[in-house]
């Protein structure tokens, strides 16, 4: 990475003007040295180390064959649909298999939520209702959420054999202190409820330490990564989401939700949450002003990255390259679907490029597999619906978009007035415009590929930020159905913005579900369409008005986003 990328990367993190400002007249030798000294150690490659997993391993047990042929007792129709939905989903899954573990389960487990009330509704109904286990990995927890922790208060008040497990990002939970944070909100469960009940963990990337540690301000070290999975787990289930843990997404900040009624698939995300735990801070009460001791735990799985960030690496690739590989991953046999009746493979997907030397995650490699399979002719007769918050694709995936032979294609993001940085102060209130602009961009490779009949942009609106009653949109997937299918067979969930960000910077986990149940096609189909009832297409010609024109500022915000991708 340049001087110049590195730069952007941290003038695009200060949220007003003025903050720049002040760090560049501070000190410019201090910002200088800064740069040099960044440059430089992201020039060094991390060895590798490889060593088998340490967690929790259950053997596996062979699972039914995938996308078999229709029994004899079909009738001719169901049976024609059939084997033609099963010979489509062949290529798809004969890679998937070697890329990422994945369970067979029925669709009937899987539930498709709608709205922000209805997840948090139900997330606050699994609290009350779980009695051995909740795990919740999550960017933060609002600091001001004090419903919510009255919820795990009373849930464990009243079973004194529940335990909590809450992960978090270390950056993102304490930036405000000795303020109120999310640390200072966590910390006083383990206070009431012990360690031997609640544990609070807050992972710190391997990225940012030494100088860049010491001196690159709160508001701007988030850059250098992340964890932003979003994994929320109640004894046997498990809720796959974008949404973090904070007001908005509970009442106006539109995301998806679904909830896997699995115990295998809960406990395979569960012992990745357990894993990232074992890398990572652990909170403890205290009398500092700031109510809360962030403590390195000696038993922990890798020394500290803020100590020995190459080692920590070398350990955490040992720990989770075998949690995550289809051939060494633990995975339980506990469901009690019978094996005829299973018809749904979930693929448990991971991107956690900076924990791994050689990077070996799956989420990029299971979504690029899917959409160059897509540019086959035999799949003229598909349709996709790609979505993301903040327009922002890696560039592999934007080209393999355009090289799909899928046929009304669908790709929703954001209008700038649903854009969570709407007319925010300082750079942060450019990146609207920078994100519409590269939707603008993207509007635009798709007419001189002459695909204009095939795929189309929508911007989703709910009103204005800023202005009552308006909501803001973060949702991320996508959805595939195939020929002669009535909803998709194919989709993705999860935390990813699958921007250059995510593959590079942040933690991500995500499921990828592959199906022939009619019923779970119907949900999804359900919800491709209730996240379209709020947009709007957008044409060369719309971007092309003069209110959509940017100016210098903005395109110089757009070359920030493409470095950024997204810290949310």
């Amino acid at each position: 990475m340049d001087y110049i990328a590195i730069s952007s990367l941290i003038f695009t993190l200060f949220r007003t003007a003025a903050d720049i400002t002040t760090f560049l007249l501070s000190s410019p030798q201090r910002f200088s040295a800064m740069l040099t000294r960044t440059a430089s150690r992201c020039s060094t490659k991390l060895r590798a180390a490889l060593r088998q997993p340490s967690l929790r391993v259950a053997k596996q047990q062979p699972q039914c064959r995938r996308f078999s042929m229709p029994t004899a007792n079909a009738t001719p129709g169901a049976q024609s649909a059939a084997t033609s939905s099963a010979g489509m989903l062949s290529p798809f899954v004969s890679e998937l298999d070697k890329i990422a573990p994945s369970f067979r389960i029925n669709g009937s487990q899987i539930r498709v939520l709608q709205s922000p009330t209805e997840f948090y509704e139900t997330l606050k109904d699994k609290i009350r209702n779980a009695e051995r286990r909740i795990f919740l990995s999550t960017l933060y927890i609002g600091k001001s959420e004090k419903e919510l922790i009255t919820t795990l208060q009373e849930a464990l008040r009243s079973k004194p054999n529940l335990k909590l497990s809450i992960l978090t990002d270390a950056l993102r939970g304490t930036r405000e202190a000795p303020d109120p944070s999310c640390a200072s909100l966590l910390a006083p469960l383990v206070e009431e409820f012990g360690p031997d009940r609640v544990e609070i963990r807050m992972y710190h990337t391997p990225n940012l330490t030494g100088f860049r540690k010491k001196h690159i301000p709160k508001r701007i070290n988030e850059g250098w990564g992340l964890q932003h999975m979003k994994l929320y787990g109640f004894d046997d289930e498990i809720m796959m989401t974008g949404a973090n843990l904070s007001n908005d997404y509970f009442t106006d900040r539109q995301d998806r939700y679904h909830l896997f009624s699995s115990r295998d698939i809960t406990e395979y995300f569960s012992n990745l949450h357990d894993a990232v735990s074992s890398l990572s801070f652990r909170i403890d009460p205290s009398d500092a002003p700031s109510g809360f001791d962030m403590v390195w735990p000696k038993d922990n799985a890798a020394p500290s990255p803020l100590e020995d960030h190459k080692q920590f690496v070398r350990e955490s690739t040992g720990l989770l390259a075998g949690l995550i590989s289809p051939k060494t991953a633990p995975l339980t046999a506990n469901d009690s679907t019978p094996l005829e009746k299973r018809d749904t493979s979930v693929y448990m997907l991971a991107q956690f490029s900076q924990l791994l030397s050689p990077d070996t995650s799956t989420e990029l490699p299971a979504i690029t597999h899917i959409l160059s399979t897509l540019a086959a002719p035999q799949y003229s007769k598909s349709s996709w619906t790609f979505t993301a918050g903040y327009f922002n694709p890696a560039p592999s995936l934007t080209k393999l978009l355009l090289s799909t032979a899928s046929q009304n294609n669908t790709v929703i993001t954001a209008s700038p007035y649903a854009n969570g940085f709407y007319k925010s102060p300082g750079v942060s209130g450019l990146l609207p415009d920078a994100y519409t602009l590269l939707a603008r961009r993207f509007v635009r490779a798709v007419h001189e590929k002459k695909l204009d009949a095939s795929t189309v942009m929508k911007e989703w609106r709910k009103g204005t930020v800023g202005e009552p009653g308006a909501w803001t949109y973060h949702a991320k997937g996508l959805w595939v159905t195939l020929p002669d299918n009535n909803g998709p067979s194919i989709s993705l969930i999860g935390s990813s913005n699958y921007t250059k960000r995510s593959y590079s910077l942040d933690l991500e986990a995500n499921a990828l579900i592959v199906t022939e149940n009619e019923t779970l096609k119907k949900q999804l189909a359900n919800e491709q369409n209730w996240l379209q009832e709020n947009t709007t297409v957008v044409t060369r010609e719309d971007y092309a008005k003069t209110e959509r024109r940017v100016g210098l500022k903005v395109r110089i915000a757009m070359l920030i986003v493409r470095l950024v991708g997204g810290a949310l």
